[in-house]
């Protein structure tokens, strides 16, 4: 009998929820997506295990919202986790009950019933294992978790284990998508997302949330290879000009490291060229929200 569903990974930025993600999904990867009002949140990726298929729901990581970009991030991956059928919360080791672990523990009650949640605690190499014990036990007095899992997204320890068990306890049916499918429309997406990663791991903490990436044009050649434009969105010509770097050397570098990702992830080869408009007000423009995959009337207060 094939199992199918859908499965959200929670947690707060930086938890590895990505990179747990990009782990489960490993060869067998077919990207898809659904409109936002469907599910409410983009689809990450698809992982085969046996007869099961495991649609991983992307959820932004849990934060405290302070603007409209926030509060829309912070919707989608409540609406995720609402819309999934497993719950699994990802804590890291070193950092343990943070008051941000503590928010998602509250919202928790509400959105975790009816559904099974597990517990995930990511970067266990981190810290001593008495250390890891007392941490389990103390969330699991916090939450009734049906499972607890030790992990490592990046080094693969306990991945396995939790990819073996999230593919016994989805529900019976038959599969959500083709076993071989690669959308183009996410495709874009995820091509913008790769180089606004590049964007954010070069520009640090100058402009974490003052840009945005798009895809404009993909275009299949004939020989194979595509050609991708994409614009990416600043808010002041001062961030133009961090983006662009002395000599166009950062956009360079950020255009390198992302053809490279995106030919690796693609098995081919791709031809990227990035554009930087300003444009002061995107944080206020819906259609920049459809772009990303969330709804901009979540943003609103």
């Amino acid at each position: 009998m094939t199992r199918a569903g859908f499965v959200a990974l929670i947690g707060e930025p930086n938890a590895g929820k990505s990179t747990l993600t990009n782990r489960m999904v490993g060869a067998k990867v077919s990207i898809v997506t659904h409109k936002v009002q469907t599910t409410r949140a983009r689809i990450r990726g698809v992982a085969i295990e046996g007869d099961s298929q495991i649609v991983f729901v992307d959820t932004p990581g849990l934060f405290r919202p302070r603007r409209r970009l926030d509060r829309a991030m912070v919707a989608a991956a409540w609406g995720g986790a609402a819309d999934a059928d497993v719950i699994v919360l990802m804590v890291e080791a070193h950092r343990g009950i943070t008051e941000g672990v503590e928010r998602i523990l509250e919202g928790l009650e509400e959105i975790g019933q009816g559904r099974k949640v597990a517990l995930a605690i990511n970067k266990i190499d981190m810290v001593k294992s008495e250390k890891l014990l007392g941490l389990a036990e103390d969330l699991n007095s916090r939450y009734k978790f049906v499972e607890t899992f030790m992990i490592s997204a990046e080094k693969g320890h306990g991945a396995e284990d939790l990819r073996a068990w999230l593919a016994k306890e989805l529900p019976e049916g038959p599969w959500l998508y083709p076993e071989d499918q690669i959308a183009d429309l996410p495709m874009r997406m995820i091509a913008a997302e790769m180089t606004r990663e590049k964007l954010t791991l070069r520009l640090h903490q100058e402009l974490p949330y003052q840009l945005t990436v798009e895809t404009e044009k993909w275009e299949e050649r004939k020989d194979g290879s595509a050609r991708v434009d994409q614009m990416i969105y600043v808010m002041r010509d001062g961030h133009k000009g961090i983006v662009l770097g002395k000599k166009g050397e950062t956009i360079k570098a950020v255009s390198k490291a992302a053809r490279e990702e995106l030919t690796e992830f693609l098995g081919r080869k791709v031809h990227l060229f990035l554009q930087v408009k300003v444009r002061p007000n995107w944080l206020e423009e819906s259609e920049r929200y459809s772009e990303m995959g969330l709804d901009f009337k979540d943003g609103n207060t």
